[in-house]
């Protein structure tokens, strides 16, 4: 069963880089994979050789082996993963669950056991896009998120929501403060929220500040 968006990567040819120490595997794999969807941009004999080959070619996927002079593979994947992410496919020997899960750790979107086989080879690489593509889909969401997140405590820490009981004049109608000041309402919501305040008269005032006035205009 293929995943999610691999029968439209069968329809494109995928690069690939092979970083492997032994010639013979290199070769075989070439032979392999040139042709039929794939097109071999690169060889590197070693893990530093084959970081610079992928940051410069940018291929589509990488086939790392494990055990290399100089940086292995796996240490290999994850100075790929930090400084050109691009889907790895390990090349390994043996197999073992330690081994899964420190590729795991790097990044390593799927591992081989040497020698593989066609289908084995171009599936593992066909799983490895695919998930390297759902990670970065993942990746840009989680930003998102973190950024509607600050978004949302910014907006929050602007806001200081007034509760319990607040001491009002009867009278003047000024509330007195958590310091023992007396302060205008407006003044105090003001400060305590991103409420403005524009000042005007209601028509019962009106009419008793200014009867004759309302009157008129009551006739009018």
């Amino acid at each position: 069963m293929l995943m999610p968006g691999m029968t439209e990567m069968r329809n494109e040819t995928l690069r690939v880089v092979i970083v492997d120490d032994n010639p013979v595997v290199t070769g075989t794999i070439r032979q392999t994979l040139n042709g039929g969807g794939f097109e071999v941009v690169g060889c590197a004999r070693d893990g530093m050789t084959g970081i610079d080959m992928v940051c410069a070619l940018k291929p589509d996927v990488v086939l790392m082996d494990i055990m290399m002079p100089d940086t292995d593979g796996l240490e290999a994947a994850r100075l790929i993963r930090k400084r050109c992410p691009t889907p790895v496919v390990i090349l390994t020997s043996y197999e073992s669950k330690e081994l899964i899960r420190k590729a795991s750790m790097v990044g390593v979107a799927a591992y081989l056991v040497k020698p593989p086989k066609r289908n084995d080879l171009e599936r593992a690489i066909y799983i490895a896009v695919a998930r390297f593509e759902d990670m970065n889909r993942i990746m840009i969401l989680n930003k998102e998120l973190e950024k509607r997140n600050m978004e949302l405590e910014e907006a929050l820490a602007c806001i200081d929501t007034l509760h319990g009981l607040l001491p009002i004049c009867a009278s003047c109608k000024r509330i007195k403060d958590d310091k023992g000041y007396w302060n205008r309402i407006e003044e105090y919501i003001s400060s305590r929220s991103q409420a403005e305040f524009s000042h005007g008269i209601c028509p019962d005032c009106a009419r008793k500040l200014y009867p004759g006035i309302m009157d008129r205009i009551d006739q009018k």
